[in-house]
């Protein structure tokens, strides 16, 4: 009865505190600087800020990147001639041509001073690229902020390969004509889909359900699964550079402008409260990697879904203090894994997702134009010699390619035949026993 009682407020103690920074858990010791790590890319307590991207193809010879500063990710200082809250950053762009390996096309720099405008909610910038047709990109981009002394990096992928793919539209709001950067609409919010690469007579929108499959654990050698199906719909419209675009639905929507060709723009409806979890009927389904097919079933069939779920989480934890810090580990894992890995499927159902959520941010990243290598560091190993011992550092690697799809440039698989040793059991369990899983951490929270 007393667990019954104190569950009915767990659920709300979760949502109260899920912006909370959630990697107390995660002990870092000191280490030399390792300069390709990009661990930082996937943890918001080493990344600063998180500028946002997006490019386009204007013409055959040149793209635009665009960037987006929310003024809560930028320093404002005063300290300047004029007294005025400035934020001061360094941005550079190195275009590689990665249809050739990785050559150098272009280059460009900027020195930023924004001035802080009270009530403006993001500041833009464009940088134009050269670019030649039909050939692959990867533009890498690193911010630096002159007043805090830290910078961040990213890789934004675009291609010159067609005129009916993404990179040859511009989407942004129908009102206030901002441009969109990311591709998760909202329902009842009104879009333009602007086509830069020539006319275009008519708007060809197919409709897929939305991907429902969860990945199989790590530890199996499956093969992926993707997107299959074909569209359920496709309405054609006369097409307008200001023609409003609303869709209501959840699902995926692949805008083209050539109705024999499967390319274009997606539009993503994940659903009201996207990318958060703060209803229990969504929290439930991110279960699946730790929870039974039963277990699953009954929670989604009980009268009290809220109930249910915090039941789960308390027969875990043992007691409503250690289940709440469970739950709010587990959930705000699952919220960046929408963040981070978002395709054309919720990111928690991504394979990145996946192991983000069980074994928590990597301690190593490293990027190429072909993938990503995750690194989780295991127990320090001590070997001794003589009267010396020498310390090493050992990880835990998951390599996952990257796929060529038609509705994302963020879809990456998991190379599972390269870790066959996942401890993937052993990390189920420790979450079950109410223990977040580290490899080089396993006594507790």
């Amino acid at each position: 009865m007393r667990n019954f009682i104190a569950a009915r407020t767990l659920f709300f103690l979760f949502v109260s505190s899920l912006f909370i920074p959630f990697l107390n858990s995660c002990n870092m010791s000191q280490q030399a600087v390792d300069s390709k790590d990009l661990s930082y890319l996937y943890n918001p307590v080493k990344n600063p800020f998180n500028p946002r991207y997006c490019i386009y193809n204007v013409t055959d010879q040149s793209s635009l990147l665009s960037v987006k500063f929310f003024p809560s990710d930028l320093y404002f200082s005063e300290a300047n001639p004029q007294g005025l809250p400035t934020a001061m950053l360094l941005l550079t762009v190195r275009l590689f041509d990665t249809s050739r390996g990785r050559v150098l096309a272009d280059t460009a720099a900027y020195e930023l001073s924004i001035a802080r405008e009270k009530g403006k909610p993001e500041y833009f910038y464009n940088v134009p690229l050269n670019v030649e047709p039909g050939k692959k990109y990867m533009a890498e981009v690193r911010v630096f902020d002159r007043i805090r002394i830290q910078s961040v990096q990213s890789f934004v992928p675009f291609n010159t390969l067609t005129y009916n793919n993404k990179y040859s539209f511009k989407a942004q709001g129908h009102f206030e004509k901002n441009p969109l950067f990311t591709p998760i609409i909202r329902v009842n919010e009104y879009l333009n889909l602007i086509y830069n690469r020539g006319h275009a007579d008519s708007l060809y929108i197919s409709f897929y359900k939305p991907f429902r499959e969860v990945p199989d654990p790590p530890s199996m050698l499956l093969p992926e699964k993707t997107l299959d199906y074909a569209p359920e719909k496709i309405v054609a419209l006369a097409y307008s550079d200001t023609l409003p675009l609303m869709f209501p639905r959840e699902g995926i929507y692949l805008c083209s402008v050539d109705r024999k060709v499967a390319d274009g723009y997606t539009f993503l409806n994940m659903g009201i409260s996207y990318p958060s979890m703060n209803r229990p009927e969504t929290m439930i389904e991110p279960l699946a990697y730790l929870a039974s097919s039963d277990e699953l079933d009954k929670m989604r069939s009980a009268e009290r879904t809220k109930t249910a779920l915090d039941d789960f989480w308390i027969k875990c934890g043992g007691n409503v203090e250690k289940a709440r810090e469970l739950l709010r580990i587990y959930y705000t894992r699952v919220l960046y894994s929408n963040y981070y890995f978002t395709s054309y499927k919720e990111g928690w159902m991504s394979e990145r997702g996946m192991i983000y959520i069980i074994y928590g941010p990597p301690d190593k990243v490293y990027k190429t134009s072909e993938g990503e290598s995750w690194g989780y560091r295991k127990p320090v190993v001590k070997s001794s010699w003589g009267t010396g011992y020498k310390v090493s550092d050992e990880f835990l690697y998951f390599n996952f390619k990257k796929k060529d799809n038609v509705f994302s440039d963020n879809d990456y698989y998991l190379s599972r035949n390269e870790t066959l040793v996942t401890y993937w059991d052993k990390a189920v369990l420790s979450w079950r026993k109410g223990i977040v899983f580290r490899l080089d951490n396993p006594e507790g929270i």
